[in-house]
């Protein structure tokens, strides 16, 4: 069974933990997420998100800056997929809020 995932605030700032670094790896096709012991391959909508999880700037801005660079999907659509991922991720302990 699925565990829910954490309620993540649109004043959150994600950003990547020590330890856990994004990479381009061509032996691996691509980006990779590298964390101890774990190796994570982010599809196109995942990369989008990630990139911009800088630590820099919130959970809003990002949903905001998805919906300009994406204006077909609705704001909604998107903010739940980035509160998924990001939720998702820091239940990983691959993203730091």
């Amino acid at each position: 069974m699925d565990q829910p995932v954490r309620n993540v605030p649109g004043t959150a700032h994600p950003r990547l933990p020590r330890g856990v670094r994004l990479v381009h790896n061509e032996a691996q096709g691509g980006w990779v997420l590298l964390a101890p012991e774990r190796v994570f391959k982010p599809d196109a909508i995942a990369m989008e998100i990630l990139k911009r999880c800088t630590g820099l700037v919130n959970v809003d801005t990002i949903v905001d800056d998805l919906a300009k660079a994406f204006p077909g999907a609705p704001r909604e659509r998107i903010h739940d997929d980035v509160v998924k991922l990001i939720g998702g991720l820091a239940d990983k302990k691959l993203l730091e809020l």
